[in-house]
């Protein structure tokens, strides 16, 4: 199970992939795997770290 959220309005949900849609903001966005963000915690995420937040 992933945690994805929604680059255009924050919404986040637990999902095996991230939807087509939003369902809160209802537009088609990227969405961001915030499962990890520590190199410690061993989760790779979707394999493209998000780069804002420090990741390489």
């Amino acid at each position: 199970m992933g945690e994805w959220k929604c680059s255009n309005c924050g919404y986040a949900l637990s999902a095996p992939q991230p939807p087509e849609q939003c369902p809160n903001c209802k537009e088609k966005c990227d969405f961001l795997d915030v499962a990890c963000y520590i190199p410690d915690c061993g989760g790779s995420g979707s394999g493209n770290p998000d780069t804002r937040l420090g990741g390489k």
